[in-house]
């Protein structure tokens, strides 16, 4: 979470997802960004460190992806820990659905 806590490597990780399994090469990232080559690194060193991103080098090309897993596994820890402390459901009603209260 700390490390999506960043707007820059937040817009990193957004843009990463949006780019599927193909991933970006840091190249098009910076382009993208254009924000300076030792700050996207930075950044995206620190996205690697936490399991968000991998990178695969092709020649001299290194591609950047976002790591799937973790993306479900943090998805799904936050929506366990949804509500966990008070007396609510999270899961949208369906159409039609009449709750009392």
């Amino acid at each position: 979470m700390e490390a999506l806590g960043n707007a820059t490597r937040l817009a990193l990780y957004r843009m990463l997802v949006r780019a599927g399994e193909a991933g970006l090469s840091v190249g098009r990232i910076q382009e993208r960004q254009g924000i300076p080559g030792s700050t996207l690194s930075h950044h995206l060193r620190r996205l690697v460190e936490t399991g968000l991103v991998t990178q695969e080098r092709h020649a001299t090309t290194l591609i950047c992806r976002a790591h799937y897993p973790a993306m479900n596994a943090l998805i799904g820890f936050l929506a366990d820990e949804c509500c966990a402390d008070a007396l609510c459901t999270a899961s949208p009603k369906a159409p039609g659905d009449v709750t009392d209260v």
